[in-house]
Protein backbone atom coordinates (compact mmCIF):
# COMPACT_ATOMS: atom_id res chain seq x y z
CA UNK A 1 0.00 0.00 0.00
CA UNK A 2 2.38 2.66 1.26
CA UNK A 3 4.79 1.95 -2.22
CA UNK A 4 1.11 2.75 -4.27
CA UNK A 5 1.01 6.20 -2.34
CA UNK A 6 4.69 6.93 -3.46
CA UNK A 7 4.43 5.28 -7.23
CA UNK A 8 0.89 7.67 -7.79
CA UNK A 9 2.74 10.21 -9.75
CA UNK A 10 4.81 7.90 -11.80
CA UNK A 11 1.93 6.12 -12.88
CA UNK A 12 0.63 9.31 -13.98
CA UNK A 13 3.12 9.89 -16.32
CA UNK A 14 3.22 6.66 -17.79
CA UNK A 15 -0.58 7.15 -18.61
CA UNK A 16 0.38 10.63 -20.03
CA UNK A 17 3.64 8.83 -22.05
CA UNK A 18 1.26 6.30 -23.71
CA UNK A 19 -1.74 8.88 -24.42
CA UNK A 20 0.92 11.08 -26.36
CA UNK A 21 2.26 8.16 -28.21
CA UNK A 22 -0.74 6.90 -29.28
CA UNK A 23 -1.27 10.38 -31.14
CA UNK A 24 1.16 11.51 -34.39
CA UNK A 25 2.92 14.07 -32.91
CA UNK A 26 6.05 14.94 -34.35
CA UNK A 27 7.47 16.35 -31.33
CA UNK A 28 7.80 14.42 -27.67
CA UNK A 29 7.62 16.21 -25.24
CA UNK A 30 8.69 14.84 -21.97
CA UNK A 31 6.56 14.22 -19.33
CA UNK A 32 8.09 16.45 -16.21
CA UNK A 33 9.27 14.43 -13.17
CA UNK A 34 6.87 15.90 -9.94
CA UNK A 35 8.79 13.43 -7.74
CA UNK A 36 11.53 16.00 -7.24
CA UNK A 37 11.01 15.71 -3.90
CA UNK A 38 11.62 12.32 -2.75
CA UNK A 39 14.48 11.76 -5.77
CA UNK A 40 18.03 11.31 -5.30
CA UNK A 41 19.17 13.25 -8.36
CA UNK A 42 21.93 15.52 -7.36
CA UNK A 43 23.68 17.85 -9.52
CA UNK A 44 27.21 18.67 -9.16
CA UNK A 45 27.82 22.54 -9.64
CA UNK A 46 31.35 20.97 -10.82
CA UNK A 47 29.59 19.31 -14.22
CA UNK A 48 28.20 21.67 -15.29
CA UNK A 49 29.15 22.71 -18.69
CA UNK A 50 26.52 25.61 -20.04
CA UNK A 51 23.91 27.38 -18.32
CA UNK A 52 20.65 29.69 -20.22
CA UNK A 53 23.39 32.02 -18.80
CA UNK A 54 26.41 31.31 -20.98
CA UNK A 55 29.27 28.32 -20.71
CA UNK A 56 30.42 27.66 -17.44
CA UNK A 57 33.36 29.83 -17.31
CA UNK A 58 31.84 31.74 -14.50
CA UNK A 59 30.82 28.76 -12.72
CA UNK A 60 27.99 28.91 -9.96
CA UNK A 61 28.53 32.93 -10.13
CA UNK A 62 26.38 32.35 -13.40
CA UNK A 63 23.56 30.72 -11.78
CA UNK A 64 20.39 32.59 -10.12
CA UNK A 65 20.25 32.55 -6.51
CA UNK A 66 16.92 30.60 -6.34
CA UNK A 67 18.78 27.83 -8.86
CA UNK A 68 21.85 27.68 -6.82
CA UNK A 69 20.22 27.16 -3.51
CA UNK A 70 17.74 24.31 -4.88
CA UNK A 71 20.73 22.43 -6.34
CA UNK A 72 22.50 22.82 -3.01
CA UNK A 73 20.32 22.61 -0.22
CA UNK A 74 16.16 21.79 -2.40
CA UNK A 75 13.18 23.79 -1.32
CA UNK A 76 14.13 24.46 1.89
CA UNK A 77 16.73 26.06 1.03
CA UNK A 78 15.55 27.97 -1.88
CA UNK A 79 12.51 29.45 1.14
CA UNK A 80 15.21 30.53 3.03
CA UNK A 81 16.70 33.53 0.51
CA UNK A 82 14.80 36.96 1.88
CA UNK A 83 12.66 37.02 -1.72
CA UNK A 84 11.12 33.96 -0.71
CA UNK A 85 10.55 34.42 3.03
CA UNK A 86 6.83 34.61 2.72
CA UNK A 87 6.03 32.36 0.01
CA UNK A 88 5.88 28.62 -0.72
CA UNK A 89 8.29 28.19 -3.56
CA UNK A 90 7.79 25.03 -5.91
CA UNK A 91 10.07 23.74 -8.71
CA UNK A 92 9.14 21.37 -12.17
CA UNK A 93 12.04 19.80 -12.93
CA UNK A 94 13.01 18.15 -16.37
CA UNK A 95 15.63 16.70 -17.73
CA UNK A 96 17.00 14.79 -21.06
CA UNK A 97 18.74 15.29 -24.35
CA UNK A 98 16.44 17.01 -26.35
CA UNK A 99 16.85 20.82 -25.81
CA UNK A 100 14.06 21.89 -28.01
CA UNK A 101 11.22 19.63 -26.07
CA UNK A 102 12.57 20.67 -22.61
CA UNK A 103 12.55 24.24 -24.21
CA UNK A 104 8.90 23.72 -25.15
CA UNK A 105 7.99 22.05 -21.84
CA UNK A 106 9.19 24.59 -19.89
CA UNK A 107 7.99 27.60 -21.80
CA UNK A 108 4.28 25.32 -21.55
CA UNK A 109 4.43 25.10 -18.12
CA UNK A 110 1.89 26.87 -16.40
CA UNK A 111 0.54 27.72 -12.82
CA UNK A 112 -2.81 27.34 -13.82
CA UNK A 113 -2.84 23.82 -15.31
CA UNK A 114 0.39 22.38 -13.72
CA UNK A 115 0.91 24.00 -10.23
CA UNK A 116 -1.76 21.88 -8.82
CA UNK A 117 0.82 18.53 -9.82
CA UNK A 118 3.74 20.11 -7.94
CA UNK A 119 1.75 21.57 -4.60
CA UNK A 120 -0.55 18.08 -4.33
CA UNK A 121 2.36 15.79 -3.94
CA UNK A 122 4.40 18.14 -1.58
CA UNK A 123 0.43 17.49 0.20
CA UNK A 124 1.05 13.99 -0.54
CA UNK A 125 4.34 13.33 0.74
CA UNK A 126 3.71 15.56 4.70
CA UNK A 127 0.78 13.35 4.71
CA UNK A 128 2.88 10.28 4.86
CA UNK A 129 6.07 11.48 6.35
CA UNK A 130 3.43 12.66 9.62
CA UNK A 131 1.75 9.01 9.76
CA UNK A 132 3.31 6.88 12.32
CA UNK A 133 1.33 3.91 10.63
CA UNK A 134 0.25 3.47 6.83
CA UNK A 135 -1.34 6.47 5.79
CA UNK A 136 -4.72 5.09 5.24
CA UNK A 137 -5.22 3.23 8.87
CA UNK A 138 -3.88 6.65 10.22
CA UNK A 139 -6.42 8.92 8.78
CA UNK A 140 -8.53 6.61 7.09
CA UNK A 141 -10.94 8.40 4.28
CA UNK A 142 -10.09 11.45 5.23
CA UNK A 143 -6.57 10.72 3.54
CA UNK A 144 -8.01 9.78 0.29
CA UNK A 145 -10.42 12.58 0.26
CA UNK A 146 -8.45 14.75 1.24
CA UNK A 147 -5.14 13.67 -1.73
CA UNK A 148 -7.76 13.90 -4.38
CA UNK A 149 -8.58 17.61 -3.42
CA UNK A 150 -4.89 18.10 -3.46
CA UNK A 151 -4.74 17.10 -6.82
CA UNK A 152 -8.21 19.02 -8.24
CA UNK A 153 -8.05 22.02 -6.57
CA UNK A 154 -7.39 25.30 -8.29
CA UNK A 155 -4.88 27.50 -6.53
CA UNK A 156 -5.44 30.90 -7.14
CA UNK A 157 -2.19 33.43 -6.35
CA UNK A 158 0.54 30.70 -7.58
CA UNK A 159 2.60 32.83 -10.34
CA UNK A 160 5.54 31.35 -12.21
CA UNK A 161 8.32 33.25 -11.86
CA UNK A 162 11.36 31.86 -13.90
CA UNK A 163 12.87 29.04 -15.66
CA UNK A 164 15.97 28.43 -15.89
CA UNK A 165 18.39 25.27 -17.61
CA UNK A 166 21.73 24.10 -17.29
CA UNK A 167 23.97 21.21 -19.49
CA UNK A 168 26.21 18.77 -17.33
CA UNK A 169 28.52 16.39 -17.78
CA UNK A 170 28.55 13.07 -16.69
CA UNK A 171 25.90 12.09 -18.16
CA UNK A 172 25.71 15.07 -20.65
CA UNK A 173 22.04 16.12 -20.82
CA UNK A 174 19.97 19.24 -19.99
CA UNK A 175 18.09 19.76 -16.56
CA UNK A 176 15.40 22.48 -16.81
CA UNK A 177 13.68 23.87 -13.61
CA UNK A 178 10.30 26.17 -13.72
CA UNK A 179 9.96 28.44 -10.66
CA UNK A 180 6.86 28.55 -9.36
CA UNK A 181 5.71 30.27 -6.03
CA UNK A 182 2.65 31.20 -4.28
CA UNK A 183 2.02 33.54 -0.90
CA UNK A 184 2.56 31.06 2.21
CA UNK A 185 -1.37 33.18 3.57
CA UNK A 186 -3.12 32.12 0.39
CA UNK A 187 -1.56 28.42 0.50
CA UNK A 188 -2.34 27.69 3.80
CA UNK A 189 -6.09 29.23 3.24
CA UNK A 190 -6.76 26.91 0.15
CA UNK A 191 -5.38 23.83 2.28
CA UNK A 192 -7.19 24.43 5.34
CA UNK A 193 -10.38 24.95 3.59
CA UNK A 194 -9.55 21.03 1.74
CA UNK A 195 -8.56 19.49 4.78
CA UNK A 196 -11.91 21.06 6.88
CA UNK A 197 -14.08 19.68 3.43
CA UNK A 198 -11.74 16.30 3.41
CA UNK A 199 -12.94 16.10 7.23
CA UNK A 200 -16.58 17.03 6.93
CA UNK A 201 -16.85 13.75 3.86
CA UNK A 202 -14.76 11.23 6.04
CA UNK A 203 -16.78 12.06 9.24
CA UNK A 204 -13.42 9.80 11.08
CA UNK A 205 -13.85 8.98 14.43
CA UNK A 206 -11.54 7.22 17.69
CA UNK A 207 -8.20 7.32 16.84
CA UNK A 208 -8.55 8.35 12.79
CA UNK A 209 -10.41 11.41 14.05
CA UNK A 210 -7.25 12.15 16.74
CA UNK A 211 -4.51 12.06 14.12
CA UNK A 212 -6.92 13.96 11.36
CA UNK A 213 -6.89 16.66 14.41
CA UNK A 214 -3.04 16.30 15.14
CA UNK A 215 -2.16 16.48 11.59
CA UNK A 216 -5.22 19.75 10.99
CA UNK A 217 -2.97 21.70 14.02
CA UNK A 218 0.71 20.77 12.52
CA UNK A 219 0.13 20.39 8.66
CA UNK A 220 2.44 23.56 8.11
CA UNK A 221 5.12 22.61 10.59
CA UNK A 222 7.98 21.81 8.25
CA UNK A 223 5.96 22.10 5.19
Amino acid sequence: MKLRLFAAPYLLNVLVLFSCAGQNNSLFIPVPDFSVYAANKTTEIGNIIETKSGTSERGARSLPGWVFAFINGGIEAVEQIDSYSDKYVFIGVNEGDKFTALSKWADNFSAEQDFSMLAANRIEERLISNASLYPDDEYGLFFERFVKSAYSAEYQGAVKEDTYWIRHSLPEIYTFFVLITIDKNTMQLIVRRMMTQATAAANPTGSQAASVNRLRQTFFEGF
